[in-house]
């Protein structure tokens, strides 16, 4: 878990890794795993938590600047700005991991 505090808002990020969906479907298909990507903003009593894989991002993106043109929110696009650098980090470090765990797949075929 990172939280980082800033102007007195703490924006905290849950990476799980190890948290997959999927699982059998009714006619006993098995779905693909995939990672769950958890970001978090806790802005006074407010709390936005967004759930998202590497398959919707860029919608996650898109809905981070609906929240920030919402005038009932407190959503600003400051934070639509700092969640999307952390979107887009969380997938920049998941590219590489896959990349290094593909290299080894190579090396040990």
């Amino acid at each position: 878990m990172t939280s980082i505090k800033q102007n007195g808002v703490e924006l905290v990020q849950f990476p799980l890794t190890n948290c997959e969906t999927g699982g059998a479907t009714a006619d006993g298909d098995t779905t693909v795993a995939q990672d769950v990507n958890v970001l978090a903003l806790v802005k006074g009593k407010e709390r936005y938590v967004f759930l998202y894989n590497e398959e919707n991002r860029a919608e996650t993106q898109r809905l981070l600047a609906r929240f920030a043109t919402n005038p009932e929110l407190s959503f600003t696009w400051y934070d639509a700005a700092v969640l999307s650098q952390k979107i887009r980090q969380e997938s920049q470090m998941q590219a590489r991991e896959k990349q290094k765990e593909n290299l080894s797949k190579q090396r040990y075929s």
